[in-house]
């Protein structure tokens, strides 16, 4: 785009921002979408998606995330790689910050969805990438009939549990309550799964092993008891954290990080959009994210009507 002026720039390119970017473009506006790394987001490292409407069997992430990004191109859609280090929201034209250049811009969505939240224990980065890991889906293949440990109760957690009992010869599922916060057709599946040993009411208090993981020790939150699990591997997820890191206060968040929008999806800055998983949302799944990204799109072109 000539003078590096655009109506919309896309911060994200996961389910949420190419939608953005699909409704952007349909809407007639110049649109360029930004993604830090490759189109697709989290859900690239999805093994299975079955709640998707419009994919009776179901797909793999990739496949869906191929599907949205053909769509966008399709449109015409502009999209680059590139890292947002910062962004200037004190004129009407919006300035976005890479590392080469500036971009000025009319609105912006913020796209840009979440992060693996850590444990936060000793071990836990000294052997990521060898042994520890937060994606099923990467990793899985090299744990092939070897125990590990998985750290986590929610909806991810357990889907990414299941896609390892396909390669593994046990997986103990560590959960600091005695209840999996997990959806009911996730939890009827976990609990028929023979590879699976529940250790209720307890975490993980360190990761051990000289140059890839050897065991884990836990701790009953209950009764105070440590115990080490011997395992060669340590897979976690309990959480994510939004990658809002380059707002650097600029505009409202909530207390752990997500962007507060209204029903518009605006923020508290006019003119600046966000949409999906970075958002301060009840539920984050790919369905809110495309519908999130639907609002927020329309409502920008609403807002660049109202300049005129």
């Amino acid at each position: 785009m000539q003078n590096n002026d655009y109506d919309v720039v896309i911060i994200g390119g996961g389910p949420a921002g190419l939608t953005a970017g699909i409704y952007a473009k349909r809407a007639g506006l110049s649109a360029l979408l930004l993604e830090k790394h490759a189109p697709g987001g989290q859900i690239m490292i999805t093994d299975w998606i079955e709640n998707y409407p419009g994919f009776p069997k179901g797909l793999a992430g990739y496949e869906l995330t191929m599907k949205m990004e053909e769509q966008a191109r399709n449109f015409d859609l502009e999209i680059e790689s590139g890292n947002v280090e910062g962004i200037n929201l004190e004129n009407n034209v919006k300035e976005i910050v890479l590392s080469n250049r500036k971009i000025k811009t009319k609105t912006i969505i913020i796209a840009s969805g979440c992060s693996p939240r850590k444990l936060g224990i000793p071990g836990e980065n000294s052997l990521y990438g060898k042994g520890v890991s937060t994606c099923a889906t990467c990793d899985a293949m090299f744990f092939k009939e070897k125990n590990v440990v998985a750290v986590g109760g929610g909806d991810t957690a357990i889907q990414e549990t299941l896609f390892l009992t396909k390669f593994v010869k046990k997986v103990y599922l560590i959960h600091r309550r005695n209840e999996l916060r997990a959806t009911k057709i996730l939890q009827d599946r976990v609990f028929a799964n023979d590879k699976i040993e529940f250790v209720w009411n307890s975490v993980a208090t360190e990761i051990k092993g000289k140059g890839s993981v050897d065991s884990v020790t836990v701790q009953n939150i209950k009764t105070k008891e440590n115990k080490s699990i011997n395992a060669d591997g340590c897979f976690i997820w309990v959480g994510t954290i939004p990658n809002t890191e380059f707002l650097k206060g600029s505009i409202d968040v909530d207390p752990q990080g997500f962007i507060i929008t209204d029903k518009n999806m605006e923020t508290s800055v006019k003119g600046v959009f966000a949409a999906g998983d970075v958002r301060d949302t009840p539920l984050r799944q790919v369905a809110t994210a495309v519908g999130d990204a639907a609002i927020a799109a329309i409502s920008a072109d609403h807002y660049i009507e109202s300049l005129k």
